[in-house]
């Protein structure tokens, strides 16, 4: 695996630390660990979105979800109540799992549910109205009434 040095651009900015953090992490991930559970993060309206991710075998229970600062956290842990089982063939994943999600600025967390194996998490970025853009209206003046002299504009 091939690694970057971001050293040179940390010091050469100001303000972009959690830019070049969310850069650094991209370039330190482990590939086996993006593979489970997988998932899909979906665009159902300008501003609303949605991650599903697959994660059957685990019930409301096994999962949780936690929003701190501007990550995302889902993670599982099955608990082992089936060790009686004996499998011939074992396909079905219930190993214990945390996916994190980086969230961008004003990405709130609206909801989730759990249906047919799948785990719905919807979002909805929130722009506060301050940070909103506004018309500005330009108010048109009168010209001033200029007094003439002899031909000549005073």
């Amino acid at each position: 695996m091939r690694s970057n040095d971001l050293t040179p651009l940390l010091r050469a900015t100001v303000g972009f630390d959690r830019m070049m953090n969310l850069l650094d992490s991209a370039t330190r991930v482990d590939e086996g660990a993006l593979s489970y559970p997988p998932y899909n993060i979906e665009k159902i309206g300008e501003d609303d979105y949605r991650i599903v991710m697959a994660v059957a075998g685990f019930g409301e229970d096994d999962l949780d979800i936690t929003v701190k600062e501007n990550s995302l956290i889902v993670s599982g842990k099955k608990d082992k109540a089936e060790e009686n089982v004996k499998y011939l063939y074992r396909g079905i994943a219930t190993r214990g799992f945390e996916r994190r999600f980086d969230l961008a600025d004003h990405i709130k967390v609206t909801g989730a549910k759990l249906e047919n194996g799948q785990l719905y998490v919807d979002l909805v970025r929130e722009i506060p109205e301050a940070k909103k853009p506004r018309s500005i209206k330009i108010e048109a003046v009168e010209p001033t009434k200029r007094k003439v002299l002899e031909g000549k504009a005073a």
